[in-house]
């Protein structure tokens, strides 16, 4: 019997691999990618160990669950960072030091 390609295993390796880009978008975008990423690999690794011998591509599934966890982590520091600082500093603050790091690289 002919093997299969695993469903969505392209899909999960992608959403994986994008949650860690994606991790400085206020660490949201990359929290969504990378938690996406570990449902549906956890959907594929039933159906493969269900049937293994009639799937292939099970190691995208493998990586990009690993990538997605590694995505979700990042995020989630990012997320706290920002929102500590917010809680630390306020907004304005925040506006403060991003405008002295623009005038630092001189980007201003």
């Amino acid at each position: 019997m002919e093997q299969q390609k695993l469903p969505n295993s392209t899909l999960i390796l992608v959403f994986g691999i994008l949650s860690i880009p994606f991790c400085c978008c206020y660490g949201i975008v990359g929290l969504v990618l990378g938690i996406v990423a570990v449902v549906m690999a956890k959907k594929a690794t039933q159906v493969y160990t269900a049937d293994p011998e009639l799937y292939s591509g099970y190691q995208n599934v493998k990586t990009g669950r690993i990538l997605g966890i590694i995505g979700i982590v990042l995020s989630s520091l990012y997320l706290i960072t920002y929102l500590v600082v917010i809680a630390l500093y306020g907004m304005s603050g925040l506006e403060e030091m991003q405008q002295e790091m623009l005038r630092e690289y001189g980007l201003e």
